[in-house]
This record gives C-alpha cells, sequence and structure tokens, in this order.
C-alpha cells in the first residue's frame, strides 16, 4: 500500500496544502525554511501517535500552539489517499482541543466509495470485512478508552477490521531518518538489532545483525563502500571487552583499523544509508532528511539509485534535499519542490512544470535546472520553518 496523495490544513507552515500523485520515489527540493521537515514531521507525528495517542504526540512539539499555523483557527486536518491494488485507500484525522486537551475530533477511513471507519471524539462505527462476494460487512458501534486515542489503534486487536489493521500497521512502521553522526560513532550494549533508530545510535548493532545473519547482504554493502570510497578496505563489528558492540574501519594504507569516533563523516554516513537501504523488511515509508550532508558530490548519483531499487522492493522513499547533484539523478515524475509564499508553504511537481518538462525533456538534468533559477518562486522563503 503505497502513499498517492497527502492533503495537510493548519499543522505549521502547512495553513492549506495538496501534494498528488506521488511516486515510489518522491523528493522534496527546498531551501531553508521552505517546509520540508515540517512535511517530513506530518508522518512522524502520526506514527507517533499510533504508537501512543495524539496528546503525547502534541506534547513531544511543545503544545498545540507550536504545532497549529499562525491564524489557524479551526481543526487540524491531515489526509492521506492510498492505493491498494486496485481500490482507493482515504484516511482523514481532524485534531483540535476539548478544554485544553488535544482529541481526535473525528476520525475516518473510507475504502473506495465506502466509510470503513467513522469516529467522533472516542466514538463511532467500523465496518468489518466483507463476508462474502459482494456482501457488505456488519456495521458494529465501539467506544474507545479516551478521545485522543486514535481509532485505528484502538480497532487494530480485533482481527475482523483486515483494513484498518493493515493501515495501522502501515503508519506505525514508518520510519523518518533523523541520523546523528555523533551518536552513530557511539559503541552500544544490544548485541543484535534488526533495524536502525532514527538517529542512528544503533549502527554498530545492526551492523553486527547483518554481518552474522545475512553476511551476503554484508558483503554487499562492503563492495559499494569499496567502490564509492576511496582507499576504503573493510568493516568490522567487534565486542568489546566491556560488551558493548563497536565498529571497525580498515584502509588500504593502514595495517590498524580505526574505531568509529576516528573515521570521517561521510564514510560512516554513507555506511549508514547503504545498511538502512539493505534492511531485510523494507520500511513501508522512509522519510530522509539531506541525506547529501557529509557526502561527496560524486556519491549522489549512486545513492540516488539506491533509494530507487528500495522503494521498487516495496518500502516508499520520501527524501529532503537541497543538493543540485543529487536532483540530477532523478526523473522528472519523482521530483517536486516546495517554497514559502506568504509565510505559508506551497507545493509544485516539476512534472506538472510546462517548460520543465519540455527543457528535462531535451536533456537538461533536473538539478541543473534549478542552479539556473527555472524552478519559479523557489527563494520566496518567507519566515523560516
Amino acid at each position: 500500500m503505497k502513499i498517492r496523495r497527502i492533503r495537510i490544513r493548519g499543522f505549521k507552515v502547512f495553513k492549506e496544502i495538496k501534494i498528488q500523485d506521488l511516486s515510489n520515489l518522491s523528493v522534496f527540493l527546498g531551501a531553508n525554511g521552505s517546509g520540508k521537515s515540517s512535511l517530513f514531521d506530518v508522518f512522524s507525528f502520526l506514527s507517533d501517535a499510533m504508537k501512543e495517542d495524539v496528546a503525547s504526540a502534541v506534547s513531544r512539539r511543545g503544545g498545540f500552539k507550536e504545532i497549529v499555523s499562525r491564524g489557524h483557527t479551526g481543526n487540524i486536518v491531515f489526509e492521506i489517499g492510498f492505493r491498494k491494488h486496485a481500490d482507493d485507500v482515504t484516511y482523514t484525522l481532524l485534531i483540535g482541543l476539548d478544554e485544553s486537551r488535544p482529541v481526535v475530533k473525528r476520525e475516518m477511513l473510507r475504502l473506495g466509495e465506502h466509510d470503513v471507519l467513522n469516529f467522533i471524539k472516542g466514538e463511532g462505527i467500523a465496518i468489518s470485512e466483507e463476508c462474502e462476494a459482494g456482501e457488505p460487512g456488519k456495521l458494529e458501534v465501539h467506544v474507545l478508552d479516551a478521545p485522543d486515542v486514535l481509532a485505528l489503534k484502538g480497532l487494530e486487536q480485533f482481527r475482523r477490521f483486515k483494513i484498518v489493521t493493515s493501515v495501522r500497521r502501515l503508519i506505525k512502521n514508518w520510519h523518518i531518518s533523523d541520523f546523528d553522526i555523533h551518536k552513530a560513532r557511539l559503541a552500544g550494549h544490544t548485541p543484535l538489532d534488526n533495524h536502525l533508530t532514527p538517529t542512528g545510535d544503533n549502527l554498530a548493532s545492526v551492523a553486527r545483525h547483518i554481518h552474522q545473519k545475512h553476511p551476503e547482504i554484508f558483503d554487499e554493502i562492503l563492495g559499494k563502500m569499496r567502490k564509492g570510497i576511496p582507499g576504503f578496505s573493510r568493516i568490522q563489528p567487534v565486542e568489546r571487552v566491556d560488551g558493548q558492540i563497536g565498529l571497525q574501519f580498515q584502509e588500504k594504507s593502514f595495517n590498524e583499523p580505526f574505531i568509529a569516533r576516528h573515521v570521517s563523516d561521510g564514510t560512516l554516513k554513507y555506511f549508514a544509508h547503504l545498511l538502512l537501504l539493505h534492511e531485510w523488511k523494507p520500511h513501508p515509508l522512509l522519510c530522509v532528511e539531506n541525506p547529501e550532508n557529509h557526502l561527496h558530490p560524486e556519491l549522489l548519483l549512486g545513492l540516488a539509485e539506491e533509494f530507487r531499487e528500495y522503494a521498487n522492493r516495496g518500502g516508499q522513499v520520501f527524501v529532503s534535499t537541497q543538493s543540485p547533484e543529487f536532483v540530477n539523478a532523478l526523473k522528472i515524475d519523482e521530483l517536486f519542490w516546495l517554497i514559502r509564499k506568504e509565510g505559508f508553504a506551497k507545493a509544485t511537481r516539476a512534472k506538472d512544470d510546462p517548460v520543465i518538462k519540455v527543457l528535462h525533456e531535451a536533456g537538461n538534468p533536473l538539478g541543473s535546472l534549478w542552479t539556473q533559477s527555472y524552478l519559479k518562486g523557489f527563494g520566496d522563503i518567507g519566515i523560516p520553518a
């Protein structure tokens, strides 16, 4: 199930925005303050709300006043359209205040033209899966434990609501990468981790897991590291005498390996990207901010293709960037750009701009068109996001 469209109203810099025709790999180009981080925080917010509750997700961001758009007096609205085989699935969530407490004002899930779930402040109806060919499911009334709990989460325990369970698991397993190079250098106590954390602070543990459980994948990663990093030889996850797991990096010019804190930022981040993109089970949605940071521009063409391959294996990828070199590696239907106009963010798809389309078809790379100011309105930033 892939995200095909998003509508946001009243959340941070998004007074009202619609983004249509999202592809498996969708890249968002934008200057500082254009809304890239705010867009990715939509997915992080929904995932946090699914794992905990709406009040907790709001609190993590400093309270309702910190996430509602300036001057917006109604509910915050999120609407996400998915494509599930031949069916359209639409999830709508309205969040507002009830006596100063964030609550779910309304939550709806539609399969095609039919309501599967419709809740208002913790009470509502859900339709169980269709019984036999053409027969409608059974309508059931439910009351949730609290008005800030998502119905998707509250009903997930009932296996008869299959589409509810599917969407809930999808949102819960979204991964927003907020890689921290300093935390990634640290050794960890966790013996074997399957997935990187958002900050990458368990990098050594995930590397050890892949090294031990999937050696062929680890060898593939090492091959790509040798191809991309001059002088690189190998990486070895090791258990230290204190029980922690660390990484040793070997270069061809030296006999002794380096520990992670002595390796360049670019080498460590490129290794983290490759680990993330070669995990055994792709995340349903992977969001990565500014993957070009610390990397040599020549690595970005290959990295874009790695993101595309990951998406084609089943995990949709959204990327934000400010790199012309990375954008040069994109197809026109993969690129969107964000601008700020009168303080609020707007989105444009490169494919919808007739000038960009003609110039790109004539052989001009998209990143070059950006640096030549063909992406109209790109410089209208406004106040920072």
